[in-house]
């Protein structure tokens, strides 16, 4: 894998689990308002418009990225968010990270290391 990218998916993971944790975030935001008015305050949310411009970044980056590597394998080692948000909502949300939760990360960890080498 050339430096060019492997920064590109590292920024890929980087800016979908921040954007990820940013939505959490400002989706259990206190709101005490409902129907329309909550989804308009939603957008106000700072947390929610974070995620938005990772998703935004995010989606260059994705594009940067499979035009240099077969989408076959960029989608697989794109898999690899899944251990990543899963990691950092146990940091930074303190979700629970279960046996079987662990189990899952070890094994797309490694079926991204086997599309790697190849």
């Amino acid at each position: 894998m050339s430096p060019t990218i492997a920064l590109l998916w590292i920024l890929n993971i980087a800016f979908d689990t921040l954007g990820q944790i940013s939505f959490k975030k400002g989706a259990v935001a206190t709101n005490e308002s409902s129907g329309v008015r909550y989804w308009l305050n939603m957008l106000q949310n700072n947390w929610i418009m974070t995620g938005i411009a990772c998703y935004v970044v995010e989606f260059g980056l994705w594009l940067a990225f499979l035009s240099l590597v077969p989408l076959s394998e960029g989608v697989v080692l794109a898999s690899i968010n899944i251990a990543a948000v899963m990691i950092a909502s146990r940091i930074f949300l303190n979700e629970p990270l279960t046996r079987l939760r662990l189990a899952g990360i070890i094994l797309v960890t490694a079926g991204v290391a086997v599309v790697g080498l190849t």
